[in-house]
């Protein structure tokens, strides 16, 4: 056998679209959030074995990472994606959780 070439042939799958008003994009049968804020603005995406990556086309900004799933009819969204999706639809932010100090539980509860 002959030896591997010191550089690998590209397989990634390239394509560009257009990010739709419900921002996820349907690579298989996984459905994979993009960033909200591109909405109606072309980018390309670039699907792996390991990873789906897509950037803006006119900015260059990175408008989703997500690890490859293979599993059927996934639905992956990145935390950014829906928190940036919920302040743009106009939902309450998520509500303030006050934190106590141990030291008060302590108290209440004798060791």
């Amino acid at each position: 056998m002959r030896p591997l070439p010191e550089a690998m042939p590209d397989v990634d799958r390239p394509f560009v679209t257009r990010v739709p008003p419900d921002p996820y994009v349907r690579i298989d049968t996984c459905d994979y959030s993009l960033d909200p804020r591109l909405v109606g603005r072309r980018v390309e995406l670039r699907v792996s074995q390991r990873e789906i990556l897509a950037a803006s086309l006119d900015t260059s900004e990175l408008a989703c990472r997500h690890a490859r799933s293979f599993a059927r009819h996934r639905t992956i969204t990145a935390l950014e994606h829906a928190r940036a999706l919920r302040e743009l639809r106009g939902a309450p932010a998520e509500p303030e959780v006050e934190q106590r100090p141990l030291t008060r539980y302590d108290a209440l509860i004798p060791a």
